[in-house]
């Protein structure tokens, strides 16, 4: 189904589809601007458990349906909400989901057809790589309401240079895709009617990689970023070491030398 067709009634909230080895997780309450209910991050957080352990999965695309890409939380669920605990069990549920997208051994492309703000727009920088269409928004406004984003400047500020995402916080102010593109926060903007495809090719070229390789490579990538440069390169070099041991590398430089493609057996 396309991201921003209009589902028919009685659909689930998150839809899945499962082609080529890519999973397609696509956010389907548009009449909500699929905010993140605890329904939702429910539900995301069991398809992303279940992706992780198929090894025949080897990318997932986070797409959306409808005009938004997120809106963020569901406010009226958490205006709703009678306790301040209540209000701690939701965003450790939603915490613990976006880190789950940086865990999982597969990597995640963000499909932005539309606005993401706030944990929107968190989930976008939570994604290892993003493909907006050039109509696509983004922005942490929660200031607006009084609320500071303050879950979604965790992953903002990962992304995006440290004045560059205070502006946003602070102002609540969208930014264009362009700029996103400019700022770091998404990979590359496109015309809409090209977005399907340019989302496609990425997730193909990473899906042609040997699984050791990438899954090692994600791992990797988070864990060094949190060491200091000795530590990082350190415990790089011992990755390294280990990565240098696996069957299908022997085969790609087997492969590159005798010009010829490799074939992939996942070990």
């Amino acid at each position: 189904m396309p991201a921003e067709a209009a589902p028919v009634a009685n659909e689930p909230i998150l839809l899945r589809q499962d082609r080529n080895g890519v999973a397609t997780l696509t956010l389907n309450r548009p009449a909500q601007y699929n905010a993140l209910s605890e329904e939702l991050l429910a539900e995301l957080q069991g398809a992303l458990d279940d992706i992780a352990a198929d090894e025949s999965l080897r990318v997932v695309v986070l797409a959306a349906s409808g005009k938004a890409f997120c809106a963020g939380h569901d406010l009226k669920q958490m205006r709703a909400a009678p306790d301040q605990d209540t209000h701690r069990r939701l965003f450790a549920q939603c915490s613990r989901m976006m880190t789950t997208l940086t865990r999982i051994p597969q990597p995640v492309i963000a499909r932005v057809h539309g606005i993401a703000c706030a944990a929107g727009c968190q989930l976008v920088a939570t994604c290892d790589l993003a493909v907006a269409a050039e109509e696509a928004r983004f922005g942490t406004n929660g200031i607006n309401v009084g609320l500071f984003c303050s879950t979604p400047s965790v992953a903002l500020s990962r992304n995006v240079a440290r004045k560059q995402a205070f502006e946003m916080l602070m102002t609540g102010d969208l930014i264009d895709a362009a700029t996103a593109v400019d700022y770091g926060l998404v990979n590359r903007a496109v015309p809409a009617a090209e977005l399907d495809a340019a989302v496609t090719e990425l997730a193909a070229k990473i899906a042609a990689k040997t699984p050791v390789a990438v899954r090692t490579g994600k791992d990797l990538f988070y864990k060094q970023l949190e060491m200091t440069l000795d530590e990082a390169y350190g415990y790089a070099g011992e990755v390294m070491a280990c990565n240098m041991m696996a069957e299908d590398v022997a085969e790609g430089i087997d492969a590159f030398s005798e010009k010829r493609k490799p074939v992939w057996k996942g070990r």
